[in-house]
């Protein structure tokens, strides 16, 4: 958890994602050990999930949500 509070870019950003964490907003959720990759589809606002990935080695992450903020709550939750 340490690590994803030093991750986000404020306070906001963490109390949004915190929201996110719920199994339900993730239809699609994988996990790759051997990599350390997590990836998925969260619902957000729009009528299609975004793509999130995320690698837990390197803290290197992608969402295709239109947040200006990085990382996006979608990838920190």
């Amino acid at each position: 958890m340490k690590t994803i509070e030093a991750l986000a870019p404020d306070q906001a950003s963490l109390s949004a994602a915190s929201k996110l964490t719920k199994r339900s907003n993730w239809p699609r959720l994988e996990k790759n050990e051997q990599q350390a990759l997590i990836w998925g589809e969260c619902q957000g606002s729009g009528s299609n999930p975004y793509r999130v990935v995320v690698d837990t080695g390197d803290h290197g992450y992608k969402c295709t949500c239109p947040s200006r903020k990085f990382p996006c709550k979608h990838t920190l939750a």
